[in-house]
């Protein structure tokens, strides 16, 4: 385990900067003011990093941009922060920016792996465990739950939600909130059923698989309204991916939900994964 910090004498270190123990900061980096890196991180050559609280063994490939200032018109300059959890990999050429008044933060969790020229934008909410492939783009206020995948050049709209084990597929256009554990895609993004692997993965159980499954046909084929089919799909039994799914569809929402194409498509999606 690395003790020795290492720092290469063509980086710029600001003196409010304060770095951990074991950490290596690579060739013409600039470290800008009020930067908290953990334990063991690692920032690659020519990488900024400013305004952001890190955990312990992050690592910043060439030219990421963390902490950097919003592109929002409505910044007039005030103090706001990006905070990353733990062991997170932020890969090269990738921009995570500050918060702006709105949230004062942008939030990245722990064991995330945000890949090649993805950005995240101002005052954006990312879970633990989110994979962002190459070029995905979330827009200013996104959240994204823990666990969620997005595809390769993907784009979430502003104050867009994408729920806990989504899935978004390359290239779509996200512009109405994401149901947990949904598997999305196209421009404009619809859902087309339940990201069945990823739920077998977490080690599910049939029943509560099939409650999943229950829960997704009641809530888009079943002719309900939202608040009906929330109450209808509370009466059946729970788990914790269940709850994860109802305390989503009763949280706030500015973008509306986003829906199946077609019955007949979503449905045979859920079956084919079965």
């Amino acid at each position: 385990m690395a003790t020795e910090t290492r720092i290469h004498p063509t980086a710029i270190i600001d003196p409010s900067a304060k770095l951990g123990v074991g950490v290596e900061v690579g060739p013409f980096v600039v470290m800008g003011p009020e930067v908290q890196l953990g334990d063991r991180c690692y920032v690659g050559p020519h990488c900024v990093v400013e305004y952001a609280t890190v955990g312990e063994e992050c690592r910043f490939l060439p030219h990421a941009f963390v902490g950097t200032e919003p592109q929002d018109l409505k910044y007039k300059g005030e103090k706001t922060r990006v905070e990353l959890g733990a062991r997170t990999t932020v890969r090269e050429c990738a921009t995570i920016h500050r918060g702006t008044a709105a949230a004062g933060v942008t939030k990245v969790g722990s064991n995330c792996l945000i890949m090649a020229y993805v950005h995240v934008a101002h005052d954006c909410m990312v879970g633990d465990g989110v994979i962002m492939a190459n070029g995905a783009t979330l827009a200013g206020h996104v959240e994204v739950g823990p666990g969620a995948f997005l595809g390769g050049l993907c784009a979430i709209h502003q104050f867009v939600r994408v729920g806990a084990g989504a899935m978004i597929g390359g290239a779509s256009m996200v512009a109405q909130d994401v149901i947990p554990f949904g598997l999305t895609h196209g421009n404009r993004a619809k859902i087309v059923g339940l990201n069945v692997v990823g739920l077998r993965r977490r080690g599910l159980s049939r029943e509560a698989l099939a409650a999943l499954k229950t829960a997704y046909r009641t809530l888009f084929h079943s002719g309900l309204g939202l608040a009906e089919a929330i109450a209808k799909i509370d009466q059946g039994s729970h788990s914790p991916e269940l709850d994860q799914f109802l305390s989503f569809l009763r949280g706030p929402s500015a973008r509306g939900l986003c829906r199946p194409a077609a019955k007949t498509d979503s449905e045979d999606a859920v079956e084919s994964l079965s």
